[in-house]
């Protein structure tokens, strides 16, 4: 995975589209409420202002697939602006959220006056889709416990506070989400949550979950070098 070094540097190259973006509609929603739905057309650019909002995907089997959790400051429905619908994809706020929302075709025409635009959103949704390909890298090559553990040092980064003792605190996430997320089932999260807890990377409970990062990390080159050497 992508340093957190890197990805800083990286965004400190990308343009802010809110640059060229003008104030717009503002909406609510308390934890839970759908904001877009499996079905329905997705025609808005959001922007979280405060909160948080989980998009999901429904598979070919039913299964529903954790696509990302955005945070305050990131975009999502990028789909809209290609004029895409994507019946298998949901946004929900995954807690009590604030979001700007422009009209896809509003957005579009700014870009004709505003050209700058276009590339502050597409690198945006370029550095996105690096991130993408990372992750399915690690759905082809790592075993489970090992991608579950990449995805709690991602969610740590994004979602978590960094101690003075160096752990990350973050906020629970239940075991059914981590497995939509790392794709497997939640009882196999659940055995490999508590093996993680075991050996002393991990320690949650219902208010949050605490991070030994630099741990977790020296565990992670440790079964790499392991896999290597069998390979």
């Amino acid at each position: 995975m992508a340093s957190s070094l890197t990805s800083v540097a990286q965004q400190e190259r990308v343009e802010d589209a809110l640059s060229y973006l003008p104030c717009s509609t503002v909406a609510e929603y308390k934890k839970g409420d759908m904001i877009y739905g499996h079905g329905s057309v997705c025609d808005t650019l959001y922007l979280v202002l405060s909160g948080c909002v989980k998009v999901t995907r429904l598979s070919d089997r039913g299964g529903q697939l954790l696509f990302e959790l955005y945070r305050t400051d990131e975009f999502f429905g990028e789909a809209g602006l290609l004029n895409l619908s994507n019946p298998s994809e949901q946004a929900t706020a995954h807690h009590r959220s604030t979001l700007m929302c422009w009209k896809a075709s509003d957005v579009e025409e700014i870009m004709h006056k505003q050209p700058r635009l276009a590339i502050a959103l597409l690198q945006f949704f370029g550095l996105r889709s690096l991130v993408l390909a990372q992750r399915m890298e690690s759905l082809f090559f790592d075993p489970i416990d090992c991608r579950l553990a990449r995805s709690l040092l991602r969610f740590a980064e994004r979602l978590g506070t960094e101690q003075a003792t160096g752990e990350a605190v973050m906020e629970p996430l239940t075991h059914e989400l981590l497995a939509q997320y790392v794709g497997t089932s939640r009882e196999v999260v659940t055995c490999h949550m508590a093996n993680l807890r075991r050996l002393g990377y991990v320690k949650y409970s219902r208010k949050s979950i605490e991070l030994d990062k630099a741990g977790l990390k020296a565990w992670l080159e440790r079964r790499k070098g392991v896999a290597e050497a069998t390979s």
